[in-house]
């Protein structure tokens, strides 16, 4: 049966609902909060203590409204994936994190830390290509500019979210989408040649990407899977795996700061990519864990100079 467009706009307008009630502390916006990509991001937003986020499910198009409470997260969806956004719920909120093993009682100020944000989990979206595409547009780039162009390109390739959204939300478009983005858009979307050639390489097997990352193993064996792909280095490969799989191990080598970051936190002054890993080796396995609680202790090394003002060499 086809609907009118009357009838499927009553369809969205009608929530699915479920509550989680994870066993474990979990402090929501630190958890799943990590994934919007800047204030403007078209496919999540944060409103009064509500997630609201837009994907595609197997099902179609899907808004997940997620809030916390004393007794569980609430969320509630709209649109012919809600059911399947619902079932993502519990991954989202960290269930298949396992922090078995992790030990921080060596370094006291990340111990306190640790002890005063026992919610903090490590969130999995599954949804490797997003992933992947965001953290390609954000290669050698400043985050204002990446977040932009995300901003640009899903806000007028991406499927329209369904339901109450407190701003138009879109979900990112799939990789045959992505492909065929007109070369005028990334031009406007102030996007370089190297990148969006990446990109589209990618959505050329995208979902066989996804097919291959969620079947490997381990993080060493999706590793391989994403680095094997033309454009794709450690730091994308790295970034990916954090958003979409919750990799407890992943690091973003080649990052603008956060050798910096890790450095000032572990010793009081700045290292480089080297120097950061040999200071993580203790807790290999976990080092992405040591790098998020090293951003909730807010001990974040001084910005020197002015802050950087972009190029741009688009036409007008």
């Amino acid at each position: 049966m086809t609907l009118t467009t009357d009838a499927a706009q009553r369809a969205d307008a009608r929530a699915c609902e479920s509550v989680y009630r994870p066993r474990h502390p979990l402090d929501l916006m630190r958890t799943v909060g990590m994934l919007r990509r800047g204030g403007t991001d078209p496919t999540m937003v944060i409103e009064r203590g509500r997630i609201w986020m837009a994907m595609l499910t197997p099902d179609g198009a899907a808004t997940l409204c997620m809030r916390g409470t004393t007794d569980g997260v609430h969320a509630s969806a709209w649109g012919p994936g809600a059911a399947a956004a619902l079932d993502r719920v519990p991954r989202l909120c960290g269930a298949d994190d396992d922090p078995s093993g992790f030990d921080v009682s060596s370094h006291s100020r990340l111990a306190e830390v640790a002890r005063r944000n026992p919610g903090i989990r490590l969130t999995r979206t599954d949804r490797v290509f997003d992933a992947l595409a965001c953290a390609i547009l954000e290669q050698k780039v400043t985050s204002m500019q990446a977040f932009g162009a995300w901003r640009y390109i899903v806000s007028r390739f991406g499927i329209r979210a369904p339901g109450p959204t407190p701003r138009p939300l879109f979900a990112a478009p799939p990789p045959e989408v992505w492909r065929s983005v007109p070369s005028w858009v990334w031009h406007r979307a102030g996007v370089e040649p190297p990148q969006s050639r990446t990109l589209v390489r990618a959505a050329g097997r995208g979902v066989s990407i996804q097919r291959a990352v969620l079947a490997a193993s381990d993080g060493e064996a999706r590793d391989r899977v994403l680095t094997s792909l033309p454009g794709i280095g450690p730091w994308t490969s790295a970034e990916t795996r954090i958003r979409a799989l919750g990799d407890p191990d992943a690091v973003s080598v080649g990052d603008f700061h956060l050798a910096h970051e890790v450095g000032y936190a572990l010793t009081g002054s700045r290292t480089d990519d080297d120097g950061m890993l040999e200071l993580l080796a203790p807790w290999t396995g976990h080092r992405q864990r040591i790098i998020r609680l090293i951003f909730a202790s807010g001990s974040l090394e001084p910005r020197r100079g002015a802050r950087l003002a972009p190029e741009d060499h688009r036409s007008r």
